[in-house]
């Protein structure tokens, strides 16, 4: 699968963009320029194929707080609406469109909470020269496209508040190859490094083949790399990059999966994940997720360069970068040294997230959608 193009409009500092992706895509940009707010808007998509757009949106403060909060102009409304093109999804070279626009529900009449997020249209679209409408929504009215392509009025009484990507299942195969795909998206930010951070205790002794989006199983994708794969080459010239003479361990797991640190000034002393540094630990963490068994179809890094000493910033490219070999990736940093040397290793340039004219944009970026140097 492949995320080619995502609109947003609406939310928060974002009036309306829409803009290309590639297999690697790296956004940098100072603090309060929208970075953050894009890669929400991913999430929120995400939580439309799992079934919990409403929720996400009430864990935001609501409507209220997650529309645009900059002056609209006099043809606009206050709406949220979120797109992503998909390729690769179907046998065929077909992409596929998913949008959905929420709103406020209607003042009577509503089986919904007065400030809940309501799904005002929801559609998913077939790109072709003639673009061929697989299913539409408006309000309660659903109508898709089962297997044979024959149009059906679906009848399964969906609440405004609940998305039909997630709620329709069985007997609309390009629906469900949608929901799976944006449903497998990991997203990985604030990876908490304190005293009690799960990426500091042991695992269960169960092969995880993708690191949880808390860092959970962390020892156990480790040891699945270890003693399942027996494939550890690329995790060993890492560690050799990012901390030189350092080993990682990982023994035969038990009923829990650990592992420890050597480090070449005191090669005998085993550093367990409880005792090892923030900036340490992190770095291990984003390996595990991006040198896994199996990668998901998509991930999305927050900000991967927080608690990092600045002589991992070089090595963390590299993971990057390699990870972008096996699968699409989406970076957000503040670090204009991470952007310039994934654009080193990669030949990838970084995309400038800016403010325009009060909301966020991308320098270099066209009103059609695409980047000058495309």
């Amino acid at each position: 699968m492949a995320l080619t193009a995502l609109a947003v409009t609406g939310y928060r500092s974002i009036r309306s963009i829409r803009f290309p992706l590639r297999r690697l895509s790296v956004l940098v940009g100072g603090n309060g320029v929208g970075k953050t707010n894009l890669y929400r808007s991913l999430e929120l998509l995400q939580s439309a194929a799992t079934g919990t757009l409403a929720t996400e949106i009430a864990r935001d403060g609501g409507l209220g707080s997650v529309h645009f909060a900059g002056q609209l102009k006099s043809h606009e409304k206050s709406r949220l609406v979120l797109e992503a093109t998909l390729d690769d999804i179907l046998e065929s070279d077909d992409s596929l469109a998913y949008s959905i626009e929420t709103g406020f529900a209607p003042r009577e009449g509503s089986a919904a909470f007065a400030t809940e997020a309501q799904v005002k249209s929801e559609q998913l679209s077939l790109l072709r020269k003639k673009a061929v409408m697989l299913m539409d929504r408006t309000g309660p009215s659903v109508w898709a496209r089962d297997a044979d392509g024959n149009r059906i009025l679906v009848d399964d009484q969906l609440l405004l508040s609940e998305t039909a990507l997630s709620g329709l299942r069985g007997g609309y195969p390009e629906i469900d190859a949608v929901r799976h795909a944006i449903a497998s998206w990991r997203f990985y930010h604030a990876l908490r490094t304190d005293a009690d951070s799960p990426l500091r205790r042991p695992s269960l002794a169960v092969t995880s083949p993708m690191l949880n989006s808390d860092g959970s199983n962390l020892a156990a994708v480790f040891a699945t790399l270890r003693h399942i794969r027996q494939e550890t080459v690329d995790l060993d010239a890492l560690i050799e990059e990012a901390f030189p003479g350092a080993r990682l361990h990982v023994p035969p797991p038990e009923q829990f999966a650990n592992f420890t640190m050597t480090f070449p000034d005191l090669p005998r002393r085993h550093f367990g994940a409880h005792e090892l540094s923030d900036g340490t630990l992190q770095f291990l963490a984003l390996m595990g997720a991006l040198l896994a068994y199996r990668l998901p179809p998509f991930i999305a890094l927050n900000e991967p360069e927080t608690s990092l000493h600045p002589s991992l910033t070089r090595p963390l490219a590299q993971l990057i970068v390699k990870a972008a070999e096996r699968t699409q990736i989406w970076v957000v940093t503040h670090s204009r040294p991470l952007a310039d040397a994934i654009a080193e290793q990669s030949g990838v340039l970084p995309r400038e997230v800016v403010r325009r004219d009060g909301a966020t944009w991308f320098e270099g970026l066209t009103q059609f959608g695409g980047f000058d140097d495309d």
